[in-house]
């Protein structure tokens, strides 16, 4: 490969946060939520080669929401990284332990924060078809 294309050689795929805004996650069905600080907190967060954040509508996990997916960067799905289904996401301290997360190289790559364990949650192979890669 010459000097050229390995300067326009694109990055490895970055982790990817997929942020649920369907029918009920960042509704007002749940309520004392502000859902778009929480989104532009991960946005804000996650600028640069850190990871991306994705909105998606409805992914059928509803008892679950607000649901973030975390799905691992390439670097980390080859470490064994599979993504992680977070469920009831509701507060900001949760938010930044994604990011925080996300920042120390996410799953396959960093173990999360213990409290992110709480909040783990496997959906149906149906719903997580539907999300992950």
């Amino acid at each position: 490969m010459s000097r050229r294309n390995r300067k326009n050689a694109p990055a490895a795929a970055p982790c990817t946060v997929t942020v649920c805004r369907g029918c009920c996650c960042g509704t007002p069905k749940i309520p004392g939520v502000d859902h778009a600080a929480q989104l532009a907190r991960l946005r804000r967060e996650l600028t640069g080669t850190d990871g991306r954040v994705r909105v998606t509508d409805c992914i059928d996990a509803c008892e679950h929401g607000n649901v973030i997916v975390v799905q691992p960067s390439a670097e980390g799905r080859a470490a064994g990284g599979r993504p992680v289904w977070l469920g009831l996401v509701n507060d900001p301290d949760a938010t930044a332990d994604i990011a925080t997360w996300i920042r120390d190289g996410g799953p396959g790559l960093a173990e999360p924060p213990g409290v992110l364990d709480l909040y783990a949650f496997t959906p149906s192979r149906r719903v997580r078809q539907g999300v992950d890669a």
